[in-house]
């Protein structure tokens, strides 16, 4: 297991983070994504911590706030030093009937980190991260919330998730000329087939120092290995109950027919081959994971160790790729002269 520092901060995760969305779900769309319940979500996480995971994300509105109960309970009973363990959650969904049990503002992070800290039975949790952007609260009123929470102590780092880049950009913007705390890290969908982050986000991410954690690596299992071109999904399968995230299916089946004979050659899974592409992504801070399974979690933390050759990683390269759009090809286009003018003023002299 490696581990990477979590953007500009000298907090270190483990390239692999588990994610707790399969905890208590009962009924409705929780219960299609997971319902492990105490013990088995127990056995999860005991199983992730001795592999050397150190990351464990979940959200306040995951089923209900019982994922996150479940968590904090976990790490009592499995005597997780508190030290050892990064925990992160998330803000901004439905958690009351009120108009003001969600979205960005002062009153709903206060109220939902005292909520969060609760049910994790922790005193600070060290990534706090907006689950989504609000539109109807301004951007600086958000901020000086969350700065609050980290003067305060309740909170380490903070972060970001399904945000555009220029979202995103503005708000560093906006930390960095009042003196607030900044974004260390960007939660995002990214996948072999689903790429569309490379266009805006991944560059902005470089460019700014913000980490990137992956979530759904899988496709919403579509990459499991349990689905094909000519494949038919097993009823009750988790694509069947809840057919998230949106996928352009053909070009995910593509994606499949290039990694399995990758696949077949190193002598693993589909899914393996899926998650190592990921890591082998410079960007990525650490790849989400969710199981249901203790053999499910295993076999996505054995994608630790399969290292793809460069042949491996072009050919996934190639039925993956993103269409051209504007202004991307133009800016390639222009640039071109002077990205061969910085490359050759690198070259040696002979």
């Amino acid at each position: 297991m490696r581990y990477h520092p979590l953007g500009h901060t000298g907090l270190f995760v483990s390239e692999l983070c588990l994610g707790t969305m399969t905890f208590g779900g009962s009924e409705g769309m929780w219960g299609k994504i997971g319902s492990l319940q105490q013990s088995e979500a127990e056995q999860l996480i005991g199983k992730a911590f001795h592999a050397g995971i150190n990351f464990i994300d979940t959200a306040d509105v995951y089923a209900g706030g019982a994922s996150e109960q479940i968590t904090g309970q976990a790490l009592k009973n499995l005597n997780i030093p508190r030290d050892e363990i990064v925990i992160a959650t998330k803000v901004f969904g439905d958690t009351g009937h009120g108009p003001n049990a969600r979205g960005s503002s002062r009153t709903h992070i206060t109220n939902g980190l005292k909520a969060s800290l609760k049910r994790l039975q922790l005193d600070y949790v060290d990534l706090y991260q907006l689950h989504g952007f609000d539109p109807a609260t301004p951007i600086e009123e958000t901020l000086r919330a969350l700065d609050q929470m980290v003067r305060h102590g309740h909170v380490r780092h903070i972060g970001v998730s399904n945000w555009a880049a220029w979202q995103i950009v503005k708000a560093l913007g906006i930390s960095e000329r009042l003196g607030l705390a900044r974004f260390e890290s960007l939660q995002a969908y990214y996948s072999v087939a689903g790429r569309d982050i490379e266009r805006e986000l991944i560059p902005m991410l470089a460019s700014e120092g913000l980490g990137l954690m992956v979530w759904s690596p899988l496709a919403g299992g579509l990459l499991s290995g349990k689905y094909g071109r000519n494949q038919q999904a097993e009823e009750g399968s988790r694509r069947v109950a809840f057919d998230f995230p949106p996928v352009d299916k053909e070009r995910a089946w593509d994606c499949i027919d290039a990694m399995h004979p990758i696949a077949l050659q190193h002598g693993v899974s589909i899914a393996r081959v899926a998650l190592a592409w990921l890591l082998h992504q410079p960007q990525v801070t650490s790849v989400i994971i969710g199981a249901k399974r203790p053999e499910q979690l295993a076999d996505n933390i054995a994608a630790t160790n399969v290292r793809l050759t460069p042949h491996d990683l072009e050919r996934i390269a190639a039925a993956s790729a993103l269409s051209t759009e504007y202004p991307g090809w133009m800016i390639e286009l222009q640039g071109g002269y002077r990205r061969n003018q910085m490359a050759e003023s690198r070259r040696p002299s002979t």
